[in-house]
């Protein structure tokens, strides 16, 4: 006849004065972090041959892959790497533009007039004619007739507007003309443009005339066409032929012409729709 063992309440009821007994030791004294420290050490093994299936199975896919799913990957990446590097040179063109605008808002600063920021949208096709289009027209109180600069120089002025765009006449057109004066001693002369983007040319300056290379030339305001002090012009060469009364003196367009993007429409002062300077 076998001895019959404990109860299994009896066991359960053990169990459960262990359990609580280990938990007020681990909680008051911190005597079950070494238990359990070697606890993990020791399934460390198992945890290891429980994912070893799974590295198999990553590290043996590699020499299945088809040519065909390569060729596929190396596509996404090539798309990939095409957005990214559309990302970096929109970026850039917003770093740039960022500096524009400031370089715009610094030469505002030392203008009399109010401004507005415009930006070009649009370039006339006829290589005759040296026009751009700005985003800003009539609706923004712009005129036939106003000044339009960049961040360096005098760039043209408004020729005609719309609601929302206007043209810009450029200085370098060759029916443009502006009256100038030599800032280092005041002498007045026209500027008129030759169709070249980079070059103009002073009219009608007699010999005698005191002009030198790298003399600045301004906007004179003479006939009201321009308001007077504007930067237009650096004398590149001056020549004199023999016999004749006047010198041919050619100069170089301060603004960039064929690359400024954001342009100031000048609002004089005593204009009645003189709107407020934008930021």
């Amino acid at each position: 006849m076998f001895a019959q063992g404990p109860l299994p309440g009896l066991k359960l009821f053990i169990v459960f004065l262990v359990s609580v007994a280990l938990i007020v030791a681990d909680h008051q004294f911190d005597r079950a972090t070494p238990v359990r420290s070697a606890l993990a050490t020791g399934l460390t093994p198992v945890y290891w041959l429980g994912n070893a299936p799974y590295q198999l199975r990553d590290w043996t896919s590699g020499f299945f892959t088809t040519k065909d799913d390569l060729k596929q990957e190396n596509e996404d990446l090539k798309a990939r790497l095409l957005i990214l590097e559309r990302r970096a040179l929109k970026y850039a063109s917003l770093a740039s533009e960022n500096n524009e605008l400031r370089r715009l808002m610094n030469s505002s600063e030392l203008l009399d007039d109010r401004v507005i920021v415009s930006e070009v949208v649009g370039v006339s096709p006829d290589p005759y004619s040296h026009e751009v289009i700005i985003n800003k027209g009539s609706s923004d109180g712009l005129e036939v007739g106003q000044a339009v600069l960049d961040a360096h120089g005098l760039m043209g002025q408004v020729v005609r507007t719309s609601q929302l765009t206007s043209r810009v006449l450029l200085v370098s057109d060759s029916s443009h003309g502006v009256p100038v004066e030599v800032v280092r001693n005041g002498l007045r002369a026209v500027l008129l443009g030759t169709g070249s983007s980079d070059t103009l040319d002073l009219m009608h300056v007699p010999d005698t005339a005191d002009i030198r290379e790298g003399d600045l030339l301004v906007s004179s305001g003479l006939a009201g066409r321009f308001p007077r002090g504007y930067p237009v012009a650096e004398v590149s060469q001056v020549s004199k032929d023999q016999g004749e009364p006047f010198v041919t003196i050619h100069a170089r367009p301060k603004a960039q012409l064929n690359q400024s993007r954001l342009l100031l429409v000048v609002f004089p002062q005593n204009s009645p729709d003189n709107p407020e300077e934008q930021d």
